[in-house]
């Protein structure tokens, strides 16, 4: 796992920047009814989606909470008052006071499953029957897009999908959430190069392959053989999925 206190300063331009943003925004607020009054972002970061969203909904009250003290102060610059820092997994809020929460590439950061049956537990628990949940599922997966880096990749060791999609929406169901929509967007920018895939190895974004670990070097030096070391290939597709409370 990243430390992203260290990671808050460079984030948004390592990740595809406003492009990117702006495609996950847009995405996120297809699937949000129109006549949202508070809407919580869940995971917020840097706040770089949340602002395009408050931006969007001004008649909203938008609220972020994130974990992490360097996340949540950047987000606090884009959106002074706004932010909490809070953990996603005991948000501090009462019950069913949100028309509407997101969570925009959170769950993919949690290692345990029942980690992330409390996350979607808790975002249920604060939205008002009637209300809508989205967020982003299977992360790791859209980055596959069929390049000669994935085919390099291929063999490597791997998790399990905390964020897989049938997984999310059982979850979901179990707390009165039924799916109400999906969209699609592309990740602006993200579309990995040789070198800056042998570079993030190295780093440690890959789960089971730690920096300096033979096997992470191994990848790392056939990724620094493949042709066109600063073209980048093509950018991810990212998922996301709405569902509504009953009540």
């Amino acid at each position: 796992m990243l430390d992203y206190d260290k990671e808050a300063d460079a984030y948004d331009v390592t990740r595809g920047g406003e492009p990117r943003a702006a495609a996950a925004a847009d995405a996120v607020l297809g699937l949000i009814p129109a006549d949202t009054r508070r809407l919580l972002d869940v995971g917020c970061g840097t706040g770089i989606v949340t602002r395009r969203l408050a931006a969007a909904r001004p008649a909203a009250r938008v609220t972020g909470a994130d974990l992490t003290y360097g996340m949540a102060r950047m987000a606090a610059v884009r959106l002074p008052g706004a932010i909490v820092l809070a953990d996603s997994r005991a948000l501090p809020f009462p019950d069913a006071v949100f028309d509407a929460v997101t969570s925009v590439w959170l769950l993919h950061l949690l290692d345990r499953p029942e980690d992330v049956r409390t996350v979607v537990a808790e975002c249920a628990r604060v939205l008002r029957p009637g209300g809508v949940y989205v967020t982003t599922v299977d992360k790791a997966a859209a980055h596959d897009v069929g390049s000669d880096i994935d085919a390099v990749l291929a063999p490597r060791p791997r998790r399990p999908a905390p964020d897989a999609a049938p997984l999310v929406e059982s979850y979901a169901a179990a707390h009165l959430l039924r799916p109400a929509g999906q969209a699609r967007f592309p990740g602006r920018g993200q579309g990995r190069s040789p070198r800056r895939t042998a570079a993030d190895l190295r780093r440690g974004w890959f789960t089971r392959l730690p920096p300096g670990d033979p096997l992470t070097e191994r990848f790392a030096e056939r990724l620094e053989k493949l042709p066109d070391q600063e073209l980048p290939r093509p950018d991810p597709v990212f998922s996301v999925r709405a569902f509504r409370k009953a009540g």
